[in-house]
């Protein structure tokens, strides 16, 4: 089914959606315990040498402006521990496209928060690093069980929606969820500390907390608060510090007047010593998490907005990707997304086929992209830029040829 049909039938509700696409759903208690109890979870772990760090783990808090989120004590006393990125931003609001765009390369229009399918021919991040034989997993707090893929699922004593799908990036591609070893390596946080305590933690990871504990629906101080008790006993766990770059940041701010800038931070065993309580002002936003890992990896690109954004500076200096400075960003606020299959009026719109004949530092577009999108006569309007579009300034078509 087209994803913008899904989509709409999303917003009419969530169960109609539920019974055409996706099996992993059941919340009932007696329903979940049967699915935790046979629900496969996969650890896979690797050993692939990369040339910055060998692990990238990710975590994503909620709905902060910058300045409130650095002066939280919690994230500051984080900060000094690694390296403050000070021109940080969301793609969009709300939630959901920022997540999705963190994986994929792109939101496609996405302006809500709706129960959203992206098709299988759209790759991923994950498919580059299963090419590359990288290890993976997101960690989800509160998820009932391994590979769920419902809507949301409720604090089982207090009703809250603790565990969102919103917030689960890999759940929401096809190409992910059509497989089930794939969803079997999306689960719950406690299995964090499971393959922790068995040397069994893959070499990319997404952590997302739940509501309570990102700050999405209490406050940064929660959210500092949580993020701190995690990562503090981590940073000096040799299970976990294995040459390992992590990245705290925010999906998105939360006043929608101003330029959609986050906290971000990297900390870890990899980063150098000299870099340790430094700011790196370079433009970046979630792109960026997908761009440094291809560097550092030396992977393909996705042919997205993936092969413009900055490499972070600190993985730049170690494999020679040059951060860009930004043209007019004073004029971009990233507070509305352009139109697109998910925007709430697709109006007949189309997937952007990704662009084929983009380079980034000698890494081409990937044979899984090339083999899925060649002789596509969909629009292009990747163009490899830094400056990605918005809500306010919409991507322009390039050629149907490419």
């Amino acid at each position: 089914m087209r994803a913008d049909t899904l989509a709409l039938l999303a917003t009419a509700g969530v169960a109609v959606a539920q019974s055409q696409t996706t099996m992993y759903t059941a919340t009932r208690s007696a329903d979940v315990a049967a699915a935790r109890a046979t629900a496969k979870t996969l650890s896979p772990t690797s050993h692939v040498k990369g040339k910055a760090f060998d692990r990238f783990v990710i975590i994503w808090l909620e709905n902060t402006d910058y300045d409130l989120a650095l002066g939280d004590p919690n994230l500051a006393w984080l900060a000094k521990k690694g390296i403050t990125l000070s021109n940080y931003f969301g793609v969009t609001h709300p939630s959901e496209p920022n997540y999705v765009a963190a994986i994929g390369g792109d939101y496609w229009g996405m302006d809500n928060d709706n129960f959203n399918f992206i098709d299988k021919n759209i790759s991923t991040v994950i498919d580059l690093l299963e090419a590359r034989g990288i290890s993976w997993s997101e960690y989800q707090e509160d998820m009932p069980y391994s590979g769920f893929e419902g809507f949301q699922y409720l604090n089982q004593v207090n009703g809250k929606n603790d565990y969102v799908r919103k917030h689960n990036p890999a759940v929401i591609y096809d190409s992910v969820s059509a497989e089930t070893d794939r969803l079997a390596k999306i689960k719950n946080l406690t299995y964090f500390y499971e393959d922790l305590r068995h040397n069994a933690l893959p070499q990319w990871m997404f952590i997302t907390p739940n509501m309570t504990s990102d700050g999405h629906d209490t406050t940064v101080t929660v959210a500092g608060s949580w993020t701190r008790s995690f990562l503090e006993p981590l940073l000096d766990d040799d299970r976990f510090m294995n040459n390992t770059l992590v990245l705290v940041t925010f999906d998105e701010n939360a006043t929608y007047a101003k330029q959609n800038r986050v906290l971000g931070i990297l900390l870890g065993d990899a980063v150098p010593c000299g870099r340790v309580g430094t700011t790196d002002p370079n433009f970046y936003n979630h792109y960026s998490e997908i761009a440094t890992v291809q560097a550092n990896w030396d992977l393909p690109t996705l042919g997205r907005w993936d092969v413009g954004a900055n490499v972070f500076q600190v993985v730049g200096d170690a494999t020679g990707d040059q951060a860009r400075p930004y043209a007019g960003l004073d004029r971009r606020f990233y507070n509305q997304s352009y139109p697109g299959v998910f925007n709430s009026n697709p109006a007949g719109a189309q997937y952007p086929k990704p662009n084929l004949c983009l380079k980034r530092d000698g890494r081409s577009v990937a044979p899984l992209v090339r083999d899925t999108w060649k002789g596509s006569k969909n629009p292009v309007y990747y163009d490899g830029r830094l400056e990605v579009p918005d809500g306010l300034n919409p991507p322009v078509v390039l050629s149907r040829r490419r």
